[in-house]
């Protein structure tokens, strides 16, 4: 009966347990998304919803994976092997699929949310919750509107004051019309969109780098799996005509009656 290299076996199931680990990894993010969540999510979650499914799926998905190759590879089970490799050879393409389109999208990126922020202007006539997360915006990241602190017009909030806490940030005066009064405002000078842009796109570049990661990990998979489902196929035997050659042996020859009488002398 065929098997499996041992050095093949151990390292695959090593693998398999570095997979599940990652898949671990995945559920736990998903479990950190509800409790770290702030009052402002927690009250539209059903907008979340959808990506902390998603993160449940791929990392109970990856466990179940990874414990369905670990099985095969240990009881040397072909079935098991088939179905981990059908897995990895389709997670690979999916993982490839999101991926190469996210890069090529990358330098683009700046433009469409630059785009998408210019529809929030005028701030102070956005929707509330959008007012809500500017704040606290600007408060924890000392800046102040998105390209300016023009884009609040006359209705500057107190998150974009400089307070003597932060002498180290870059502030400006400004003049404003408050109930027809001109009033001086010190206010943080940097815009909150470079801010922005850069966790974007640190998220971007986050994310990139796990779907090429889990791509390359169905790759290795796949390639011993197939390994292993090689060595398991029993040797082809080429069917061999044994031909019995039929040798005939000639009869002992009968041994001629020796004479009575010996011949004289």
């Amino acid at each position: 009966m065929a098997q499996i290299n041992s050095c093949l076996k151990y390292i695959f199931i090593v693998f398999n347990f570095f997979f599940a680990i990652v898949g671990g990894v995945i559920i736990g993010l998903a479990v950190l998304a509800h409790f770290f969540a702030n009052d402002e999510v927690e009250q539209n979650l059903e907008d979340h919803t959808a990506g902390v499914i998603v993160l449940y799926a791929i990392g109970i998905t990856t466990m179940v994976i990874a414990i369905v190759g670990a099985y095969g590879a240990h009881k040397e089970n072909k079935v098991c092997l088939v179905v981990f490799q059908t897995f990895m050879v389709t997670g690979g393409l999916v993982m490839f699929r999101i991926a190469i389109p996210e890069v090529i999208n990358r330098p683009k990126m700046e433009a469409m949310l630059d785009v998408e922020l210019r529809k929030m202007l005028p701030l102070n006539r956005a929707e509330k919750k959008i007012r809500n997360m500017l704040d606290l915006l600007q408060t924890h990241m000392h800046c102040c509107g998105l390209f300016s602190y023009k884009d609040w017009e006359d209705d500057i909030p107190d998150s974009c004051e400089c307070t003597e806490v932060v002498e180290k940030y870059e502030c400006q005066n400004i003049n404003y019309r408050d109930f027809y009064q001109m009033k001086t405002k010190s206010i943080y000078s940097e815009p909150c969109f470079p801010i922005i842009l850069h966790y974007v796109l640190m998220v971007v570049d986050i994310g990139l780098g796990v779907f090429f990661f889990l791509a390359a990990l169905a790759v290795l998979g796949s390639v011993m799996s197939s390994i292993m489902i090689c060595q398991l196929r029993p040797p082809k035997r080429s069917s061999v005509l044994l031909a019995t050659t039929t040798i005939s042996t000639p009869e002992p020859p009968k041994y001629q009656e020796l004479e009575r009488n010996p011949p004289p002398y």
